[in-house]
């Protein structure tokens, strides 16, 4: 398909880029077009990567009461 473009017709495709995008514009877009490149095979291998384990499971708390402030032994409801 495009191995049949001569050094003409490459010279008219980058002066119809000029013409579009403007002269400054066009080293932005060329970078632009390379992170998105980059970014996507990172993505790639991240989803070939195994998943990152997961962390132990945290112990559970026990319940403390707040100490009651007349001190020495809790209230008893009934016995």
């Amino acid at each position: 398909m495009f191995g049949d473009l001569s050094f003409a017709h490459i010279l008219i495709l980058l002066l119809v880029l000029v013409l579009v995008f403007g002269a400054r514009r066009i080293p932005e877009i060329g970078s632009s077009i390379g992170q998105g490149i980059k970014e996507f095979k990172r993505s790639l291998k991240d989803v070939d990567a195994p998943p990152p384990p997961a962390p132990p499971p945290a112990e559970p708390r026990s319940f403390q009461p707040p100490a009651s402030s007349s001190g020495g032994e809790p209230k008893r409801l009934s016995q």
